[in-house]
């Protein structure tokens, strides 16, 4: 979802990483090299960085009130 402040395991905050890290894999930087660049060298916050899943993005497409108007226009046609 969103990328954690702080590294669960040491502590360290990561959460001002994650853009650089994303313009860095788009220049053509590996993902050891841009780490390494940006100063990630526990293997703890690399975890956290590396195995992160932007789902944001695909989350804002959907409206939990557009779900539900349809749901109770459903229930209201049903009815006598």
């Amino acid at each position: 979802m969103i990328i954690p402040v702080r590294c669960f395991s040491c502590g360290k905050v990561i959460g001002n990483k994650w853009e650089l890290y994303q313009t860095m894999l788009e220049s053509d930087y590996t993902e050891g090299s841009a780490m390494n660049a940006i100063g990630l060298q526990r293997y703890c916050c690399r975890r956290m960085i590396l195995t992160h899943t932007d789902l944001i993005s695909k989350l804002l497409q959907y409206n939990p009130q557009e779900r539900s108007r349809e749901q109770f226009r459903a229930q209201f046609r049903q009815q006598p």
